[in-house]
């Protein structure tokens, strides 16, 4: 038997799965719990509602991506070396496939009229931020909030742009924009510091 954690975690990616197929937040508890083969009560049980399933897939899905970017970063040496990990793992397999680029989309959307949404992706936007400036500052000193700044709006941007136009590009693609956004942020920064 299936143990709370198990079910829960199943429920969690039945989510991520269910909104990745239907594009939308518009999926019912049902077709989810159908999904992640439980009753609907019981994943009312755990969650109270859709919004807090949501949210909890969110946070596995925000988890997963912090633990790709941890690992990458044990491997990199330099300061570009560890933005270029952050950036890799932003566009690993694990997170940019079509069901969590789906989730990101409308978590966005969800931001708008949620407090607890804006308020966990508020702290994702405050985290690569803040890991981008700490790596950039040595390559381009006062430059470094601006520069980070913009590789997050063109990580975030590339995710948007491909939940409206899917298999557009793919992760390596989506990785050379940025590290190329990168190349250019270095040169024209160090330049100037």
């Amino acid at each position: 038997m299936a143990t709370e954690a198990a079910r829960k975690k199943q429920l969690v990616e039945a989510t991520v799965q269910e909104i990745g197929a239907a594009g939308s937040l518009n999926v019912t508890v049902s077709r989810i719990a159908k999904r992640a083969g439980v009753s609907s009560g019981l994943a009312f049980h755990y969650f109270g509602d859709k919004d807090r399933l949501f949210l909890a897939a969110m946070r596995h899905i925000m988890t997963v991506y912090a633990a790709e970017v941890r690992d990458a970063l044990t491997r990199a040496n330099t300061n570009r070396d560890r933005i270029e990990a952050i950036i890799r793992a932003s566009f690993s397999t694990t997170n940019f496939q079509s069901d969590v680029i789906s989730a990101w989309l409308n978590f966005y959307v969800l931001a708008r009229s949620s407090n607890e949404a804006r308020r966990l992706l508020s702290i994702y936007h405050r985290r690569l931020h803040a890991n981008l400036v700490h790596d950039l500052r040595p390559l381009v000193g006062d430059h470094a909030p601006a520069a980070a700044e913009r590789l997050a709006g063109l990580i975030d941007g590339l995710y948007l742009r491909s939940a409206i136009t899917p298999h557009a590009m793919d992760g390596a693609d989506a990785q050379a924009h940025v590290l190329a956004a990168l190349t250019q942020e270095i040169s024209a920064g160090s330049g100037n510091s």
